[in-house]
């Protein structure tokens, strides 16, 4: 009977303390639960009124952008003519959005085509999608832009993170490691050019560079002597 008045009593004040803990601070609760409501709402009503609008907006300029990009008409994919926007505008005007972000990859390519590479640094180094195909491209356009300008050790960084980003296209993977291992050799850095031949003969067996990785291995692996070639 005693075990069971202390029961009682400990669920008693347990009662307690809540009663007088939510008496003390309902106002500072309430306030925070309104605060959540009013962030969730306005969130809410941001993505739907606002973001979606947007993205649709984007997205209604951007094909005809697209349409001239395909067809290597690269000035007007970049500036657009007199009825319709190009990257440059959509970009600018729409970088918050899905499409807005996937222009100024667009515009990156535009000007690495067109010979423009330091534009084309400054729109693919800041380019970022969780579409990993797409990035593989990103970093690899960026590995030719920053080669071009002999930026030489950013070039091959983002050869390799090329490489990596999306295997599971094993053909554009190992293109992008060969040029790493390509840029690395060129250099003189022929210990980590050898290593990147034979991983890309290791991981990507079965594509055009991995059947073609023996001959790059074996011309850095053999002994230097009198009748060597350079």
């Amino acid at each position: 009977m005693a075990e069971a008045h202390v029961h009682e009593a400990k669920t008693g004040d347990a009662s307690f303390n809540l009663e007088r803990f939510w008496f003390r601070n309902q106002k500072p609760i309430i306030a925070v639960i309104i605060a959540i409501v009013v962030i969730a709402g306005g969130w809410f009503a941001y993505q739907n009124y606002v973001v979606a609008p947007k993205e649709a907006e984007a997205q209604n300029a951007m094909w005809k952008a697209e349409q001239y990009f395909r067809e290597d008409s690269l000035k007007l994919a970049l500036n657009g003519d007199q009825y319709n926007r190009g990257f440059i505008y959509i970009m600018n005007n729409y970088g918050s959005t899905k499409t807005g972000k996937l222009a100024k990859y667009y515009a990156g390519l535009c000007y690495l085509k067109t010979g423009d590479f330091n534009k084309a640094v400054d729109n693919l180094s800041g380019f970022t999608t969780s579409a990993k195909q797409i990035q593989m491209m990103a970093y690899g356009a960026l590995g030719d832009a920053y080669s071009e300008l002999n930026k030489n050790d950013e070039a091959v960084a983002s050869y390799k993170k090329a490489a990596a980003e999306f295997t599971d296209d094993a053909a554009m993977s190992s293109e992008y490691l060969f040029r790493a291992a390509l840029k690395l050799e060129t250099l003189g850095k022929t210990n980590e050019a050898l290593n990147l031949y034979k991983e890309l003969k290791e991981k990507f067996p079965n594509t055009n560079r991995g059947f073609a990785a023996d001959k790059y291995i074996y011309r850095l692996s053999i002994i230097p002597n009198d009748f060597s070639t350079k």
